[in-house]
C-alpha cells in the first residue's frame, strides 16, 4: 500500500487477492531485496505478528527468505533521528522495494530517495502531506477521517455523562487538522466541548490536561499522529491519573492500558501490502498501484480500564468489539 498512507510510491492492497506464483517464477534468478523501516521497535510486542504476517503473505505469493528474497527490517521505535538513519541505511543496499509505516518514516526515506518503489501503510492524508500527488497513482492505504467522528461517539458511548473533550493532535500536519475538524463536526450533536492539545509538545499535554480535568465530565480523544505515538506512554498513564476515559486511533495505546481504540486493523494492513510488494517485484509500475483505504477496522476495548475508571461498558458495546482485553 503506498499505504494507509498515500504517496509516490505504491499503493497498498485494498482486499486484493492473493495468488500462487507461477512454477516458472518460483525460482527468480537472482534474490530480490525488500527493506522494511517500521514505526515499533523491535522489542515491542506488537511488532512480531506484523513481520510474521507480511513473510506469510509473501510465502503465499511465491516469496521465500532465503530462496527467492531477502528482507532487511529496520526498526525506528518512534524515534524520528532513528528513522532518519535507518532510512538512509535501508537505501544504501539497493533494496528492490521498501515497506514503511507511519508518515514521518515515509518523509525520512523520500529525502533519501525517489527512485527505490515504496509501498506504504498507516500514513494519513499523503496527498495532503505531499508524499503522493493523487490517490489514483500511486497508491496506496490511507485514513478515512470519518473514522475520526466515531471516536466521539463511542466515547460518548462509553461515558454518557461527558459533556468535555481533550483533543491530542498534532496541528502541524495536514492530518491533525482534519481529524479535529472531523470530531468538531460532530461535538455539537453530541453536547461535548472540544479543547485542542498540541501532540508536540510533552510537557505543554502534561499541563493542559491537568487544567482541563479541573472540572468534571471530561473525556480524552487521541487522534493519530506521530507525535502522539511517540508520547503514548505519557499520555496513557496522564489519562490513568487523572481518570480519564479516552479513546485512541490504534489497538496498541490499548494493549498498553488505554481504555477503547477504534481505527484500521494494522496487522491487516501488513498481509494487503505484501500483495503490492510483489506486484512490483513482478515488475508493476508504482504508479500504476492506486493508494486504497483500509478495508477492514477494529474495535478494542480494554474492561480492566474501564473498572479501574468506574466505567461500564454497555453491552451493545462490548458485541461490537473486535477484542476485548480484560
Amino acid at each position: 500500500m503506498f499505504n494507509l498512507g498515500r504517496r509516490g510510491f505504491i499503493a497498498l492492497v485494498g482486499g486484493a487477492a492473493m495468488w500462487p506464483r507461477a512454477a516458472s517464477a518460483q525460482q527468480p534468478e537472482r534474490v530480490r531485496r525488500i527493506g522494511v523501516l517500521n514505526y515499533l521497535a523491535a522489542d515491542d510486542p506488537d511488532s512480531s505478528p506484523r513481520v510474521a504476517v507480511f513473510a506469510q503473505a509473501l510465502q503465499r505469493l511465491g516469496w521465500f527468505e532465503g530462496r527467492n528474497i531477502q528482507i532487511d527490517y529496520r526498526w525506528g521505535g518512534g524515534d524520528l533521528d532513528r528513522s532518519r538513519r535507518y532510512a538512509t541505511e535501508l537505501v544504501a543496499l539497493a533494496p528492490d522495494v521498501i515497506l514503511v509505516s507511519s508518515g514521518s518514516a515515509l518523509a525520512a526515506l523520500q529525502s533519501v530517495t525517489r527512485s527505490v518503489p515504496i509501498v506504504f501503510v498507516s500514513v494519513s492524508d499523503p496527498v495532503g502531506a505531499g508524499y503522493v500527488a493523487s490517490l489514483a497513482r500511486p497508491g496506496g492505504t490511507l485514513f478515512e477521517y470519518g473514522t475520526s467522528g466515531k471516536w466521539l461517539e463511542l466515547l460518548k458511548q462509553i461515558a454518557p455523562g461527558m459533556t468535555r473533550a481533550a483533543v491530542v493532535r498534532d496541528p502541524s500536519i495536514t492530518s491533525g487538522t482534519a481529524q479535529f475538524a472531523a470530531i468538531q463536526a460532530v461535538a455539537p450533536a453530541l453536547g461535548v466541548e472540544l479543547t485542542p492539545i498540541d501532540a508536540r509538545d510533552a510537557n505543554g499535554i502534561e499541563q493542559t490536561i491537568a487544567e482541563f480535568t479541573g472540572r468534571s465530565t471530561g473525556g480524552l480523544i487521541v487522534t493519530a499522529s506521530p507525535s502522539a505515538f511517540r508520547r503514548r506512554e505519557l499520555i496513557i498513564a496522564l489519562a490513568a491519573k487523572h481518570q480519564l476515559p479516552a479513546v485512541y486511533s490504534i489497538r496498541l495505546y490499548v494493549a498498553n492500558g488505554g481504555l477503547i481504540s477504534y481505527g484500521p486493523d494494522e496487522i491487516d494492513q501488513y498481509r494487503r501490502a505484501a500483495v503490492y510488494v510483489d506486484r512490483i517485484l513482478q515488475g508493476e509500475k508504482p504508479a500504476n498501484l492506486p493508494v486504497q483505504h483500509p478495508t477492514k477496522l477494529e474495535l478494542v476495548i480494554n474492561l480492566k480500564t474501564a473498572r479501574l475508571l468506574g466505567l461500564e461498558v454497555p453491552p451493545s458495546l462490548l458485541a461490537r468489539a473486535d477484542e476485548v482485553i480484560e
